[in-house]
């Protein structure tokens, strides 16, 4: 649906709920498709300015022939011990013909569902094994949206959860049996790699989290780690990727984002990106896939026009 033609009323505020019900996981995982196709799409680098305690603050613009949006969020690292959000903010939604604004949506809510479907998409054409137990390593928001996702989405019905917080880990197993779906607590994320086909690194990435070797049909989604300092994934883990399987990141931004990878010595330039692959009608390399996010001010332009293009009803 063309975005300027929408019904909805112009520029809502909307809380988590809100944008939650305008970004279903599959439509959100096939307009990231479809933004990988536009040609129109434009994406500056993101502006991060440190603040106070450890914290940043993300300006994050992205365009398209109809949308023009900007993402403004605070990344606290800090509150994730204090019960409060580590990630806070907005994404405001502009009409690019009138510069009308038409949304600002809850940037959190946006955060953890674009995250978890860009996982999904990697997942979706990367993973060798496509079948559960997924392994969540992580066990806040993005814990859950991406349970969520590859439960909705890829079909998966079992779940093996780690956390630094037992408590957390037990909580988001609790959700995942109220879904219906099988899931279990683990305390060695390391030992359920070898019975877990498909796995999902999402911590805030202050140490390193996933160390032991994928299995040969292995996936893993690495999100947790964003920045040049953030590591979830031993050095060791990254390298036998590169060696031994294949590297995607979901874009170039990596090159200088993927503290992973930077960390492991390797070459960020030389792996091909998530928008490459969405392109390409070439079979993928064998052996273990590692996808690598770090974070892209076009998925949030997906979510935004996956909001727009929400109708009640439809």
């Amino acid at each position: 649906m063309d975005p300027t033609h929408s019904h909805l009323p112009t520029g809502p505020l909307l809380g988590p709920d809100q944008t939650a019900e305008r970004l279903p996981y599959a439509a959100l995982v096939r307009e990231l498709a479809r933004l990988l196709h536009d040609a129109a799409v434009q994406v500056p680098p993101r502006l991060v300015l440190p603040l106070a305690q450890g914290g940043s603050l993300f300006v994050m613009p992205a365009m398209d022939q109809h949308t023009a949006i900007t993402k403004l969020i605070t990344f606290t690292p800090g509150n994730a011990g204090l019960g409060k959000p580590a990630i806070q903010g907005d994404v405001l939604v502009f009409d690019v013909a009138s510069g009308e604004r038409r949304l600002v949506l809850h940037g959190p809510t946006v955060t953890a569902r674009r995250t978890a479907a860009v996982s999904v998409l990697a997942a979706q054409r990367l993973a060798p094994c496509k079948g559960g137990p997924v392994l969540l390593v992580g066990a806040g928001v993005q814990g859950k949206s991406h349970l969520q996702a590859f439960a909705e989405c890829m079909a998966v019905t079992e779940f093996y959860i780690a956390s630094r917080s037992l408590e957390s880990a037990r909580q988001l197993a609790a959700h995942a049996h109220a879904l219906g779906l099988k899931a279990k607590v683990v305390t060695d994320a390391n030992a359920a790699l070898v019975e877990c086909p498909m796995a999902v690194t999402c911590t805030p990435a202050r140490q390193v989290v996933l160390s032991g070797l994928p299995r040969p049909d292995g996936f893993i989604a690495a999100v947790g780690a964003f920045t040049p300092q953030m590591a979830e994934l031993g050095a060791g883990l990254c390298q036998h990727f590169a060696t031994q399987g294949s590297i995607v990141v979901d874009t170039g931004d990596a090159a200088h984002e993927a503290g992973d990878l930077l960390q492991a010595g390797l070459d960020v330039l030389r792996f091909s990106s998530l928008a490459d692959v969405v392109r390409s009608e070439s079979p993928q390399p064998g052996g273990p896939v590692l996808f690598k996010s770090c974070g892209w001010a076009g998925w949030d332009l997906a979510a935004a026009r996956t909001a727009l293009a929400w109708l009640p009803g439809r």
